[in-house]
């Protein structure tokens, strides 16, 4: 079920966790993926400047794996950027990044936390509004698109209904305290994004509309993509 929200309710405490520890393994070079420009910018401050336009007050914590901030700092030097965020370390799975990017919010903290890939520049700002709205009520909300094309499930050989898949994004937002008890959990395999962290802790999730626009970018395909819609 796909949900849209009104725009009248307040909020006491927003954050956002925006997760960057890719390699860029994928895209077949030494830089890791949320460095490589776009626009003439890396991707990451893309992905920042996105959030901060949704919200002055939104508190960023940039979670970064801890060989790669030096690099990150000196690219913002460079291109003299000025958007603030705090910086958490990165952990050894996404999981773990969650977890150090919730350390640095209060434990007494009342409001909603969103978590977001750095790889994603192009979400909207009405996506990002719609899911910290909706979370205010629904707990735990995913952005998600309509797939439009065949699936095709492998262990069958069959093609399968595409109206009984979405494709998830983020950020996916959460009441601050549902997501900190939700990642006191043992880790899991099964612990594919955040939604999954919070589903076995036993919460249901709430899906809105995203937008078709919001990529992740892994590929040098997906890069070139990036640069068109910039």
């Amino acid at each position: 079920m796909i949900i849209f929200a009104a725009n009248f309710f307040t909020m006491t405490e927003e954050y956002v966790i925006i997760v960057a520890g890719g390699k860029g393994l994928r895209m077949g070079g030494e830089v890791p993926k949320q460095f490589l420009p776009v626009g003439g910018m890396p991707v990451l401050m893309h992905t920042l400047k996105r959030f901060r336009e949704y919200s002055s007050a939104l508190k960023i914590i940039l979670v970064l794996p801890s060989a790669q901030q030096e690099y990150w700092l000196s690219l913002c030097s460079q291109y003299q950027f000025q958007v603030d965020y705090q910086l958490a370390d990165g952990g050894a799975t996404r999981f773990h990044s969650v977890q150090n990017g919730l350390a640095l919010v209060p434990d007494t903290a009342q409001g909603i936390v969103g978590v977001h890939d750095g790889v994603r520049p192009f979400v909207s700002v009405d996506v990002i509004r719609r899911c910290f709205e909706t979370a205010r009520t629904a707990k735990a909300v995913i952005p998600v698109m309509p797939v439009v094309e065949t699936l095709r499930h492998v262990p069958t050989q069959r093609n399968v209904l595409r109206s009984d898949y979405c494709l998830v994004q983020t950020p996916q937002t959460f009441d601050i305290q549902l997501l900190k008890a939700a990642n006191r959990q043992p880790y899991s395999d099964a612990f594919t994004d955040d939604s999954s962290v919070v589903e076995a802790y036993g919460h249901e999730v709430t899906m809105v509309e995203g937008n078709r626009e919001n990529i992740k970018i892994t590929t040098p395909f997906d890069l070139k993509l990036a640069e068109l819609m910039v």
